[in-house]
């Protein structure tokens, strides 16, 4: 078992996760995660674009911080919770599965299943200015829908969850001016 024992554990959310986790959980916590920031940096051939035209889809890539939220999960729960994950996330082996330390808003650090992006994947876009992300944004359409509303969809979640995420913004504003 990947998770060593079978108590508890964590998963770190900092996109879609943090909204729609999939899965049980008995605490949700605010979180931040060191060395790696939210960033738009996953080119989406099917959901969010098309292999002529690449969205950008989020990934957790090296430098900064991010905040996100942290899920305990019952360890009872680890085959179902991490075979579910695993599905959801590495479809296209973009991520790489890490446990990785997160420090809850109770100042707790915990280890915490996280998924980073493997910076040597074909699908892998880089790091981009927020001009750059923008224009790669706008226009791209995939089987999930136009590439701006995965952007602004992703602000919108995460003011509502209280995160601030500044690059993140500029993009969504640049994309639809209206954010």
């Amino acid at each position: 078992m990947w998770l060593g024992d079978m108590g508890d554990f964590w998963v770190f959310g900092y996109g879609s996760l943090m909204w729609r986790p999939g899965f049980a959980h008995t605490e949700m916590h605010k979180a931040r995660l060191h060395g790696y920031r939210r960033s738009l940096c996953v080119h989406s051939f099917v959901h969010r674009g098309t292999p002529g035209r690449p969205g950008l889809v989020l990934g957790l890539d090296r430098g900064g911080s991010c905040i996100g939220l942290a899920f305990r999960v019952p360890g009872d729960l680890n085959d179902e919770v991490m075979a579910y994950l695993r599905e959801r996330e590495l479809v296209t082996n973009v991520y790489l599965e890490r446990r990785l330390p997160v420090r809850l808003e109770t100042g707790e650090i915990v280890d915490a299943v996280s998924y980073v992006v493997d910076r040597s994947h074909e699908q892998y876009a880089g790091r981009m200015d927020v001009e750059d992300a923008a224009l790669r944004v706008s226009g791209a359409v995939g089987q999930s829908g136009a590439n701006e509303d995965y952007v602004v969809n992703t602000v919108e979640h995460l003011r509502a969850l209280g995160i601030r995420d500044h690059w993140l913004e500029g993009v969504a504003r640049r994309v639809t001016p209206s954010v």
